[in-house]
């Protein structure tokens, strides 16, 4: 697998939040109201990849490409991807194979694709999708202030759609300060 990437920062920078541990499964910590997908079949939603069923999955409706967007309840830091073939690899022409990643970048419609950077580019392998296979390595530094995360589809291995059937995010929660917790002190004097 070949990872590409571009300088597109993640928004990490000093003073920021603090890091909370070892990685972990991120799909608790989706905010499940605020994704979406673009192009998606009504028969196989997005909501589909993070049941942990293959069978089940996403597959895109007019062509191949397909969106995902990933938005999250709190900051994150991404360490790894984990994209799942669907139904085991059944129909390996619908196996995803080119895939941007964009950090932090909402309402991206497929012409804005073609105009905006990617944080990350993946080439995927029929390899690289199955379940036995390890998560795929990010490269961190860019994923370290993580809000939202946009997947876009671009090809597939020349099926007429595409099909995805599990997606996994491993990383690590930040603690921020929500400043509404504060109590605001009267002047004294």
């Amino acid at each position: 697998m070949d990872l590409g990437g571009t300088a597109a920062a993640a928004g990490a920078g000093a003073g920021g939040p603090s890091d909370t541990g070892s990685p972990i499964d991120l799909s608790g910590k989706i905010d499940k109201a605020a994704c979406y997908a673009r192009n998606e079949a009504a028969g196989a939603p997005m909501s589909n990849l993070f049941i942990g069923d293959s069978r089940l999955g996403c597959k895109s409706d007019a062509d191949e490409q397909l969106i995902l967007h990933i938005a999250f309840q709190d900051f994150v830091k991404i360490k790894t991807i984990k994209f799942i073939a669907f139904n085991d690899g059944v129909d390996p022409e619908s196996n995803p194979s080119k895939v941007h990643l964009y950090v932090n970048r909402e309402n991206l419609g497929f012409e804005d694709c073609d105009d905006v950077d990617p944080t990350q580019t993946l080439h995927l392998t029929a390899e690289d999708l199955k379940e036995s296979a390890p998560s795929i390595n990010l490269k961190y530094v860019l994923y370290q202030r993580v809000k939202s995360l946009t997947i876009f589809i671009e090809d597939n291995q020349g099926g007429e759609i595409t099909s995805l059937g599990g997606l996994q995010l491993f990383g690590r929660t930040l603690e921020t300060t929500n400043m509404n917790d504060f109590n605001k002190k009267e002047p004294q004097g």
